[in-house]
């Protein structure tokens, strides 16, 4: 199988508001790199973080183990321990002692479509603190959504 570091970042001009997403797909054996970004003229900071996610995994064109760069607890939470258990619930959350629907359900069901195809690791990485990839696909998101900005 191949391996695969999926570098993922979104960002947003007011939360909601317009926003980019960008990722950075290197394949580990070739060093070959792919990058790719774009944006929403209104949308929120997770949503364009499940995107980023999302367009990275679709990008890769045969089952792969991936490692996936992000700094978005939520995504990377979400992925790795919350969705098992809104799946189980009919893609609802506990909020106190009752279930209501998941936030950006659209986008997380998008994702565990994709997810059953690769072998998927996951690495925190801290936004904004210099790590090289993590900061590329944030320049690349803020761009993304500034051709909204200017639009306005």
């Amino acid at each position: 199988m191949k391996q695969v570091s999926l570098y993922t970042d979104g960002a947003c001009s007011g939360n909601p508001g317009p926003g980019g997403w960008a990722f950075i797909l290197r394949c580990n054996k070739t060093e070959k790199e792919l990058e790719r970004s774009d944006g929403e003229p209104e949308s929120t900071n997770n949503k364009m973080e499940l995107t980023a996610v999302i367009r990275g995994l679709q990008a890769l064109n045969e089952p792969c183990e991936v490692t996936l760069y992000a700094d978005s607890s939520y995504v990377l939470q979400g992925m790795s321990s919350w969705m098992a258990g809104w799946k189980k619930r009919g893609w609802k959350r506990k909020d106190g002692s009752k279930l209501v629907p998941v936030k950006n359900v659209e986008l997380w069901q998008q994702l565990d479509a994709l997810m059953v195809q690769h072998t998927v690791h996951y690495q925190h990485v801290k936004g904004h603190a210099g790590h090289l990839e993590n900061e590329r696909c944030d320049e690349l998101a803020v761009a993304a959504y500034q051709k909204y900005l200017e639009k306005r």
